[in-house]
This record gives structure tokens, sequence and C-alpha cells, in this order.
């Protein structure tokens, strides 16, 4: 490579996520508080449809949504999709997609109860699901990075032979566990006041979602994920290691899918590799896409996402103290799925022209 080159590739690649969100947007020029005040913008861009959702269902359910139990309730049931969610932003950000997720999450709950069950060895059953959600991570992130397999392709694969196999280690049976050893991890709630307390699976998730944000926005682990997102090509010749980059993400995705396992397995004491996880991937990508994350990478806020999962699970929620039917609740989510890739392409479109 001349020295051309290299001064072209290393000015390709922004020295912040901050930086890399505004090259990739057209932004290039703008100052550091311009890029700073943008981000922030991409940060809490859903928040007032939070807000308004929230507020909307109160007055439509007669007071029944924002309720300390009910905001108890919703925080536990958005907690498993910010799990994976933060997972798919990892992902997501390089420009990639891990259709997978929902499958990888049933196998590693197969894994945690399988081994739960085995005397003497029951804690044990949180490792063998987080391994397992590696083991399936590692395995398409090497398709990916090394084979050069599309990511959907490769997790469109994997969805459905993970479910094969989740099937296959519970004999296409549910297995159950009354006594499960990590039952309080889906089930125990630290109480804050009277009437109100926060689930241990809400707590599990924010400290996912911080972790994630610390990685992404105070790592230089976080710089090279938004650069090759940004600019694969140059990234690469910039000497980032994309490859290590792109194992490193799917990785993520399924150490986490397998933490969404450990959640499920002790919130239900049981496991089926059927219909456990089933389209949770869906969620997932919803979630991240209405956060701010672009489909075509470089762009996003972890934020975003956890904001974008509370929406799905205020939807849920509220659509269900209405009385309105799973039915209608899968058509909303479609609704939903669509509405947040039309803005994503409405979002790049608009930053494009400034």
């Amino acid at each position: 490579m001349s020295e051309a080159d290299e001064k072209a590739a290393t000015a390709a690649v922004p020295a912040s996520p901050a930086a890399a969100s505004a090259t990739i947007i057209g932004g290039a020029g703008l100052s550091s508080r311009q890029v700073q005040i943008r981000s922030v913008i991409q940060a809490i861009g859903m928040l007032p449809v939070l807000i308004i959702l929230a507020i909307a269902f109160h007055y439509l359910g007669e007071g029944r949504f924002l309720t300390g139990q009910n905001l108890s309730i919703v925080a536990q049931q958005a907690a498993i999709n910010c799990v994976l969610g933060a997972g798919m932003t990892f992902v997501i950000l390089t420009g990639g997609i891990d259709l997978s997720v929902g499958s990888m999450l049933a196998a590693s709950a197969m894994s945690a109860l399988i081994v739960s069950l085995v005397p003497g060895f029951g804690l044990l059953g949180v490792p063998a699901a987080l391994l397992t959600g590696l083991f399936f991570g590692l395995l398409n992130g090497s398709l990916v990075a090394f084979a050069g397999l599309p990511p959907f392709i490769v997790t469109l694969g994997s969805l459905t032979a993970v479910r094969g196999l989740a099937r296959l280690m519970g004999s296409d049976s549910t297995i159950f566990n009354p006594d499960l050893s990590f039952a309080a991890i889906g089930n125990a709630t630290i109480p804050i006041t009277s009437g109100f307390g926060i689930p241990v699976l809400a707590i599990i998730a924010l400290v996912v979602i911080v972790a994630s944000w610390f990685v992404l926005r105070r790592t230089v682990l976080g710089v090279w994920i938004y650069a090759v997102g940004g600019n694969p090509a140059a990234a690469r010749l910039s000497g980032i290691k994309v490859w290590r980059i792109l194992l490193f993400v799917y990785a993520v995705s399924g150490l986490l899918a397998g933490l969404g396992g450990v959640m499920s397995a002790a919130r239900l004491f049981a496991a089926n590799g059927l219909q456990l996880g089933q389209s949770y991937e869906l969620d997932a990508i919803a979630a991240v896409i209405l956060g701010g994350t672009s489909f075509v990478g470089g762009i996003g806020s972890i934020w975003g996402t956890l904001i974008g999962a509370l929406i799905i699970a205020v939807l849920s929620n509220g659509l269900t103290l209405l009385g309105v039917s799973d039915i209608w609740q899968f058509i909303v989510k479609g609704l939903v799925i669509i509405g947040a890739v039309a803005l994503d392409r409405a979002r790049l479109q608009g930053n494009a022209r400034t």
C-alpha cells in the first residue's frame, strides 16, 4: 500500500463513534458541537413517542397503565428484548443482521434446563446457556468473516438449523424444572416503594445496556465497530482487522442470546425448542431500528435501542390492557417494523440533504 493510500484510508476512518455517524450522514464538515447535538437527537429521537404512548394507554385504559405494578410488568416484558436488541445493535452497526437470536435463545434455554436437572449442578445451567449462545454466535461470525457469506443468508440458515437443534435437545418436548436453582433471575423483584419494585430481569437488561454503551462509546473497539459499518474498505486499509470486528459482534449477539435464554428459562421454569423465542428476532430488529440505528451500518445508539424496546413492550402491554386480541397485536407489531424501516429510509434521505 502506498503512503498516499494509507493517509487517505486513515482519514476515512473517524476518530470517534460520533464522528463516524456524522461522516456517514454527510456531515463531515460539521463542528464537534453540531455532531454532539445530532448524536443526542439520534439517541432520544423516539423518546417523545414512548411518552405519548404511555400517556395514551393510561387514559384509554382507565388509569391502569401508569401504575407501579404495571410499570414493573412492562420493565419485565422489555428486559429480554433489551438484551437481544443490544446484541443486535452491535451486529447492525457493522451493516449486518442476525436473524437467529430467537433460535439461539431457545437452544440456550434448553441447555440451561437440561443442566439444571443434574443433581448438584443446577447453577451450571447459567454458564451452559451462555456458552451455547456464544458457540452459535461464533459460528455465525466465522461464516460471515472468513467465508464471506452474506449475514442475511447465514443467520437465516441458523434460524432454522439452531431451532431444529433446540428441538432435538429436548426430544421435541417441553422441559420443566420446578426447583430451578436460578429462578430468582426471572422472578425476583427488588422493592422500591409500596406496590412497586424493580424486576431483576430489568436490572440485568440495564447492566447490559450500560456495558454496551461503554464498549461502543468509550473504547477503541467501539470506534472500530462504527468504522467497519461506515466504510469496511477504508477500515481495512487503515489497518483495522475487519474479520475480528465481525467475529466479535456476532459473538456478542450469540452471548446475549444465551443470556436471554437464561432469563427466559428462569422466568418460565421451562423451555421448549419449538415455541420459545419465536419472532424474538423481529422484536429485537424493530427495537434497534426504532432506536435510530441504521440498516446501512455506522449510525446508531444503544440508548436508542433501549427506547425502542420499551416502545414495543408498551405497545404489547397497552394493547393487552385494552383487550386487543393477539392477532391484532401481531398486525400492529408488523406495521411498527415496516414503519421503523420507512423511518430509517427517511432519516437517511433527510440527512443526505444536509
